[in-house]
């Protein structure tokens, strides 16, 4: 599946620019950040950016969606480099800067990733949601069970308004 993930990727042209921009979008739990990491790997490591750090705490996907929208989307489009700051989880603010640069390759992934215009491939993840919660978890315990609940409110109206499932160019389901 990867191989050919990456030769859809490879034979995508850029939309964000020069960028050829890959979104990994799905609920939480739903194998996002492996399949990512999988297929930035088989590209030969792109950029990477996680969701996680671009949303404001456990409040924030709106606010993560509208950060990725700006600081490396609209950039990226321009042909300018693209940075961000990452959410510091511990701290509760902005912690360090990354610098993007303008990658010819940039693989994103998280809650919200397909939200980004421009995409030259969209992925959706799904799984069962009794799956997707064992993940979450296993993954993040105690840090995720009181949020679990409001975050998955979050993303069921971000998802029924951007109709991301039904636009992704590629529907995987994981279980």
């Amino acid at each position: 599946m990867i191989d050919a993930l990456a030769a859809r990727v490879r034979a995508a042209p850029p939309r964000c620019g020069g960028t050829r921009l890959v979104c990994i979008d799905g609920p939480s739990g739903a194998g996002k950040t492996q399949l990512a990491v999988a297929l930035a790997a088989a590209l030969g490591d792109p950029p990477l950016v996680h969701m996680d750090e671009l949303y404001p705490g456990w409040d924030g996907l709106a606010t993560g969606v509208a950060r990725l929208r700006a600081e490396v989307v609209a950039p990226l489009c321009a042909g300018r480099p693209a940075a961000y700051r990452r959410w510091d989880w511990a701290r509760g603010t902005d912690g360090e800067r990354r610098d993007l640069g303008v990658p010819p390759l940039l693989v994103v992934e998280g809650v919200g990733a397909g939200a980004a215009p421009s995409s030259s491939l969209l992925i959706w993840l799904d799984a069962p949601e009794e799956v997707r919660y064992r993940r979450a978890m296993d993954r993040d315990g105690d840090a995720y069970a009181p949020h679990w609940s409001r975050w998955a409110t979050q993303e069921r109206g971000h998802f029924a308004a951007d109709r991301t499932a039904e636009r992704a160019d590629v529907r995987i389901t994981t279980g």
